[in-house]
């Protein structure tokens, strides 16, 4: 039994030592595992130490944007002065506003709007070949408003103008003789054309010669009205029966497209009577 004791005790006595050699290699290796790291930290103070500060330039304040320009006041279309006016220095007060007209050959195009800018303004406008431009310059209340009209020819070799005419328009006059169906027939493909490069122009389907159009038989005067009422609503357009000799809804017309652009209360009655100058949106 001394024996065996004894033998247990060695045992124990060199399993004491191992553990105790254990802990003491351990140390060692955390104390050498230090050094590597103090040296890690150390390059690391060193590398950001010699980086240069970064220099941050303060940019300059650039000045604002100038205002948009401000919109005439909401005023009824009849508070509208028309006329030529001059003596403005510059141009800040002006507001553009572009229309195109389309349709056949001698339908009065011409005619309608040089009762609408005045003679004098007709020997200033600019004539190309298939395209006229006048212009019209509206006051109201000290604001002014500048009709562009874009006036093209109604042969073929005119189309090539109606992309250019009809681009940025506000509004488009699509038009036709009284007395002629086959240029209300013609409405549908300048539409189509139109439509191609504006989207959002409003639509007016103008009937011009209404002096002529008054002297047909009621029955053909009835045909075509309902005919024109017909296109006007399928192309979701107004529709106006004018003349440009007696002066007849010319205006109104440009009155109607300030109304809608610029939300004016619009007074003006709609009038279905056949035999008078039609007036329907």
């Amino acid at each position: 039994m001394d024996r065996k004791f004894n033998e247990v005790g060695e045992k124990m006595t060199r399993l004491c030592r191992k553990i105790v050699q254990v802990k003491i290699e351990w140390s060692i290796l955390d104390r050498v595992s230090i050094i590597p790291r103090f040296f890690r930290y150390l390059c690391e103070r060193i590398f950001v130490c010699s980086i240069k500060p970064a220099k941050y330039r303060l940019l300059a304040r650039r000045p604002s944007s100038p205002p948009p320009l401000p919109l005439p006041l909401p005023v009824p279309p009849e508070e509208v002065q028309h006329g030529n006016h001059s003596g403005y220095e510059t141009d800040s007060d002006l507001v553009t506003l572009k229309i195109s007209l389309l349709g056949d050959c001698q339908i009065g195009k011409t005619s309608f709007l040089v009762k609408y800018v005045g003679d004098e303004q007709e020997r200033k406008c600019l004539q190309m070949n298939g395209l006229n431009l006048m212009d019209k310059t509206l006051l109201v209340r000290g604001a002014r408003i500048s009709f562009s009209i874009w006036d093209v020819g109604g042969d073929h070799n005119s189309l090539d103008h109606v992309p250019i005419a009809c681009k940025d328009a506000v509004a488009i006059f699509f038009m036709f003789d009284l007395t002629s169906r086959c240029t209300l027939q013609s409405v549908i493909g300048w539409y189509s054309q139109a439509r191609k490069w504006n989207q959002t122009a409003i639509p007016v389907l103008i009937g011009t010669k209404f002096d002529d159009f008054i002297r047909l038989p009621p029955d053909i005067q009835w045909t075509i009205v309902t005919e024109a009422r017909a296109y006007a609503r399928a192309m979701k357009a107004a529709l106006f029966f004018s003349s440009a000799i007696h002066n007849i809804n010319v205006n109104k017309v440009f009155k109607f497209i300030m109304a809608k652009l610029f939300n004016l209360p619009w007074s003006l009655q709609r009038n279905l009577t056949v035999g008078e100058p039609i007036i329907d949106f």
